[in-house]
């Protein structure tokens, strides 16, 4: 027996108690009031969180991976992330990787009773090659979803390292994680149903996660996505774009620098910034770990490098 009275996703909310008797304006208002409280429980724990950015920075530099595990809402947001780290910073799809519960299926419809089995995570990672090289994310709202405790369980037991993500304090799935995160969201606007600000908690972490940490990796200069993967018409632009705002140069001379380069965002900058031909600025870039700000600090020692 599951007592879900200790959860605090499954508590009932006091300000939504007559919900269901309210006009549809008064409905959105109160939804919205209660997303406010969302960022709030996410600021609580930043320091927590940069921790957690910082291992999985030094595993990715170090040739690890990335996961996302879990079921139902939680596993679709993992995926929904990792798919989203491929066309915005041109990373290969294997880098930042999303495993759900009950698998490919468990996206668009539910897999009864796929939450429920330890030894199907450690299954799934196995699959995936997972090892102490790489990094684990479980994720789960309720913090007790056995898939996922079973996923950290396997991932710690051979030297990975472990993160969790709950929405309620002293979780289980804390007791498997070396950097464990509680965003406390409190009871939902529809009790239990969790995909509502617990949900939203977790999206605004993912995107805490990959994004922070393709920034310390490089992918972003000042504040712009120069490794952007330019597969169709909007992307192309949207490269010119980005050229012109790092450059200053007109949309003509970006247009140009961009086929030059074949697409390559980041080339196209760097060649333009220190006049070198393509080349030597890919030379440029093999020696400041693909960073421009870095070629920028400290342009001698990187010409020395690449020289």
């Amino acid at each position: 027996m599951i007592d879900l009275k200790k959860l605090n996703t499954e508590n009932r909310n006091s300000f939504t108690m007559n919900i269901d008797t309210k006009d549809t304006f008064t409905i959105c208002r109160i939804i919205n009031n209660e997303d406010k409280k969302v960022a709030d429980a996410v600021e609580k724990i930043l320091p927590a969180i940069a921790a957690a950015i910082d291992n999985i920075v030094d595993k990715l530099k170090k040739g690890g991976r990335l996961f996302y595990l879990g079921a139902g809402t939680s596993g679709r947001l993992g995926i929904l992330d990792a798919a989203e780290c491929p066309p915005t910073y041109s990373i290969s799809p294997q880098l930042v990787q999303g495993i759900i519960a009950g698998g490919k299926e468990a996206v668009f419809k539910a897999q009864e009773g796929a939450e429920d089995n330890k030894k199907s995570a450690e299954d799934d990672l196995k699959a995936k090659a997972f090892s102490s090289d790489d990094v684990l994310v479980g994720l789960a709202a309720s913090g007790r979803t056995p898939y996922v405790i079973g996923g950290l369980k396997y991932a710690r037991g051979i030297g990975a390292t472990t993160i969790s993500a709950a929405c309620c304090s002293n979780s289980a799935i804390a007791r498997y994680a070396d950097f464990p995160l509680e965003m406390i969201t409190g009871p939902e606007v529809i009790t239990g149903s969790t995909r509502m600000k617990a949900g939203t908690a977790q999206k605004m972490l993912l995107n805490m996660l990959s994004t922070a940490v393709m920034i310390k990796l490089g992918k972003v200069y000042q504040n712009l996505m120069v490794d952007v993967h330019v597969s169709n018409l909007k992307l192309q632009e949207r490269a010119v774009r980005i050229i012109m705002a790092a450059t200053d140069v007109s949309y003509e001379s970006a247009v140009e620098l961009l086929k030059k380069t074949n697409g390559r965002v980041k080339l196209a900058i760097v060649m333009h910034l220190t006049g070198a031909d393509m080349p030597q600025a890919q030379k440029l870039l093999a020696c400041s770990n693909d960073s421009i700000r870095q070629i920028q600090t400290d342009i001698g020692k990187v010409k020395q490098c690449s020289n």
